[in-house]
């Protein structure tokens, strides 16, 4: 009975894939990437997803290490809302960047009136949203690294005349680091396949705005499901190289 719910339950995962792989024009791969919308739509997908890994990288560290180190009131709530983009629908993300940081929004007006920089509907939006979607990953992961470290390294280090940011940058970074570099990989993948937020806050312009997830959108509305699926099974490859690789850091299997 376990054995039938379970190929049920696989069946459910791989049909769907299958449709994909059995649908998809092989013969003109080549050149629906090659196509200016799709290089354009791929070059803004890698570039705003590894400029918001970065911003994830900057921000999400040192939220990571109070929340794993420090303790203060509102440590809970402040992780509940650090993981909160985890489980909200993306769309909804969006429309509160737009409130927060639209050319209206609490910090965006004054970001546009003080210092001419606007997020909403640009590339820096594209990133933005990017970030906010994908940054819980990598802080879930850094803090879990955080809290597992044996910190007798650390205070020895410590007892040793080291300053608090040589211990960090020297100690805990390295014993942290495979950890850290599995949520970073995991929050750029999240990022790349980013759609709800991006689309709401940044919007679907080509050559502008537009990721690969809102090409293939894009591509499904124009009535062009060959290219659709081409950039679909370019975002599955990606997907799938990430979780194999990163298989062991879950599950403990290599």
């Amino acid at each position: 009975m376990a054995l039938a719910a379970g190929s049920v339950a696989a069946l459910f995962f791989v049909l769907p894939l299958a449709g994909l792989l059995w649908r998809a024009p092989w013969g003109s791969v080549v050149s629906d990437l090659g196509e200016p919308d799709v290089r354009k739509a791929l070059r803004l997908s890698l570039e705003a997803s590894l400029s918001a890994t970065v911003v994830c990288l900057a921000f999400g560290l040192p939220l990571a290490w109070v929340l794993a180190r420090m303790e203060f009131p509102g440590r809970r709530f402040l992780r509940a809302l650090t993981v909160l983009p985890m489980v909200l629908p993306p769309v909804v993300g969006g429309i509160a960047l737009i409130y927060a940081f639209g050319r209206r929004g609490i910090v965006g007006q004054y970001l546009d009136q003080w210092f001419d920089i606007r997020f909403a509907f640009t590339k820096k939006g594209v990133i933005l949203a990017e970030a906010f979607v994908a940054m819980p990953f990598l802080v879930v992961t850094a803090e879990a690294a955080f809290r597992s470290l044996d910190r007798s390294f650390e205070d020895a280090a410590r007892t040793l005349g080291a300053s608090r940011w040589t211990v960090f940058r020297r100690v805990t970074l390295p014993l942290a680091g495979p950890a850290l570099g599995a949520g970073a990989v995991l929050c750029w993948a999240r990022a790349l396949g980013e759609f709800g937020a991006t689309i709401t806050f940044a919007g679907n312009f080509p050559g502008t705005t537009q990721t690969m997830p809102l090409a293939v959108y894009l591509s499904l509305e124009s009535s062009r499901p060959e290219t659709a699926i081409v950039l679909s099974l370019v975002l599955l490859l990606v997907s799938l190289a990430v979780l194999v690789g990163l298989r062991d850091r879950w599950l403990g299997v290599s």
